[in-house]
């Protein structure tokens, strides 16, 4: 074959679930070491969305599911947080008609409301001239990388939450800046609760994993945390808060909540409809805790979502780090034909480990080894040994 003619090996990179800060930078990161190597870059949009509601019997549909990336256009995006290429919680193997776009609505059955469009996906890749795809995702979006490796076609996936409860990795990238902006937070409110001598209960994202509770509380010195893994007793943690406020010279004491927290005998907050992946929106917790312990203890009580302030701006220095490193390691891996693997930190090593780890476990913080359940708060048995965030 003429060489002018070859073509050149291509990858697609898409972005799913929540957005975190670091995915520019390794989006960024992808395109200029594959453009250094020889590698096309095709920019999926919205996710999975993307490659779902891409018909290629319609050239229109083309520009808004997907478009080429080189060095000149993604030049400056890792100065910035969320992600150039959007996003979306679209699973195609579990697409419910209302969702499905119009052009594929012929493929239900009568009577049928969920389908599975894998088939069509991996059409389109094959129609695309697809390599290989790199997902940067969590493990929603990442058990459908690990379901087209099942299919057959080649897929490294780079972990990104700032749950950091990716099974099988030590880091997700975004954990850092929301661990960062969480403390920030927590110690711009002791202004205002301790000016009204307050109790302060600060809740932040994390969904069923309290690592982003527990941290936060650990490096902030707060004086109590609670965590999605274990149910608490608001009487309890009323007389507990109460004896921190009386030890405490300015009369204010404060409390980090995960959003997937509960009470004893309680269930999760949730609200809202299932998404694809079949989760509904956390939150409210933390006001519901207030209130219990404002009515236990007569004090007033400061409630304050951080919420979605965890996962915006530009990423700290760590995040940007390993953005860019696990982007490499990921070209890497495809440059020596390397699929169905899964880039991770282990120990604070780089590696990649088999994709399917994802579906084998679910990453929760270990209560022997850092966590009182008795008094609600961070215990760290010992740290020599562990990795850099304990878990």
């Amino acid at each position: 074959m003429n060489k002018s003619t070859k073509k050149k090996p291509t990858i697609a990179i898409l972005t799913g679930g929540g957005d975190v800060p670091g995915l520019n930078p390794c989006i960024k990161t992808l395109v200029y070491r594959s453009d250094s190597e020889g590698i096309r870059v095709l920019g999926i949009r919205r996710g999975w969305a993307g490659l779902l509601e891409y018909d290629p019997d319609n050239p229109i549909s083309a520009k808004a599911c997907f478009h080429e990336l080189d060095p000149a256009e993604v030049r400056t995006i890792d100065r910035s947080g969320g992600t150039y290429l959007h996003t979306s919680r679209t699973k195609p193997s579990a697409v419910h008609k209302k969702d499905a776009p119009a052009f594929l609505e012929k493929a239900f059955k009568k009577g049928e409301d969920l389908h599975d469009f894998t088939p069509h996906v991996l059409k389109n890749l094959e129609h695309l001239g697809v390599d290989a795809v790199i997902p940067i995702g969590g493990d929603d979006t990442l058990s459908f990388a690990e379901r087209l490796h099942r299919e057959g076609f080649p897929v490294i996936a780079i972990p990104k939450t700032m749950d950091n409860d990716v099974f099988g990795t030590d880091y997700c990238i975004g954990f850092s800046t929301a661990v960062t902006r969480g403390v920030d937070f927590i110690h711009a409110l002791r202004t205002c609760a301790g000016s009204h001598e307050r109790i302060a209960i600060i809740e932040l994202f994390g969904r069923y994993c309290g690592e982003t509770s527990l941290i936060a509380a650990y490096l902030a010195g707060v004086d109590r945390a609670i965590i999605s893994e274990v149910p608490f007793d608001p009487k309890k943690l009323a007389d507990l808060i109460m004896k921190d406020k009386r030890d405490n010279p300015k009369n204010y004491a404060m409390i980090t909540i995960s959003e997937g927290a509960k009470m004893v005998g309680g269930e999760m907050l949730l609200c809202g409809e299932l998404d694809a992946y079949g989760h509904r929106r956390l939150g409210g917790i933390g006001e519901e805790t207030g209130a219990a312990l404002k009515e236990l203890t007569g004090q007033d009580v400061l409630n304050q979502r951080i919420s979605y302030l965890m996962r915006s701006g530009t990423p700290d220095s760590l995040d940007l780090m390993v953005a860019v490193n696990f982007a490499n390691t990921a070209i890497d891996l495809f440059l020596r034909d390397v699929f169905g693997r899964l880039i991770a930190l282990s120990r604070g090593i780089y590696t990649h480990i088999p994709l399917s780890t994802i579906t084998t476990g679910q990453k929760r913080v270990d209560i022997r080894e850092l966590y009182d359940i008795e008094e609600y708060r961070p215990k760290i048995v010992h740290v020599s040994g562990k990795p850099m965030f304990l878990y």
